[in-house]
């Protein structure tokens, strides 16, 4: 069961992808292929990585362990993702000038919010192999702590450029939100318990 449950979500992680290149090379984009892209790219990126958020409540609520083996895979997924909205803004409308980039990281609040939250995504996808896992320890998990934030950073960055119509990103914040929470709760009755039997 674990191994086609991964095989399978995989495959279901890809077809976004797949899709975008059918798309692209039947011109099935519309007038401004470009925006599309990045629309596409940045929505799986977010929603591949509340799916990562996802995988621990889960794991609890179901109890099956396994499922923790398909946190990494997402990430990267999410990872993937983002990478391709950004080099897709770096390529038509930065140029790769760094002067234009530094000017719109500089001017357009959601840019600035968006790098942000891919640049804390980089350091996580570089160490999510069990071998850096190994060798930083404990420093490991502090630094994959920073998945919370930077999906928080995601979420304004929907915000900001939803404009008029934000029920999709105000979707993504709740559950973000939600996910936070548990997070929050859980971490606190993990300490009362060990309060508690420290006290007896």
């Amino acid at each position: 069961m674990e191994r086609p449950l991964r095989i399978g979500v995989f495959l279901l992680c890809l077809l976004p992808f797949g899709w975008l290149l059918y798309a692209v090379t039947a011109g099935e984009l519309g007038p401004d292929p470009a925006e599309a892209i990045m629309h596409v790219t940045g929505e799986w990126a977010l929603r591949i990585l509340l799916l990562g958020l996802l995988i621990s409540p889960l794991r609890e609520w179901l109890g099956w362990g396994p499922l923790i083996k398909l946190r990494r895979m997402l990430s990267l997924y999410a990872f993937f993702y983002a990478c391709i909205h950004l080099l897709t803004f770096c390529h038509v409308y930065v140029g790769w000038t760094p002067a234009i980039l530094f000017e719109e990281l500089a001017e357009r609040p959601y840019i600035t919010v968006g790098f942000a939250a891919w640049s804390m995504m980089l350091p996580l996808a570089l160490t999510s192999t069990r071998g850096m896992q190994r060798r930083l320890r404990r420093n490991w998990q502090r630094l994959h702590r920073l998945v919370y934030p930077l999906a928080v950073l995601a979420c304004i960055h929907v915000f900001w450029q939803a404009r008029s119509d934000i029920g999709e990103a105000a979707l993504y914040s709740g559950l973000v939100l939600l996910l936070l929470l548990w997070r929050v709760r859980r971490r606190l009755g993990t300490r009362t318990r060990g309060q508690a039997r420290l006290s007896t």
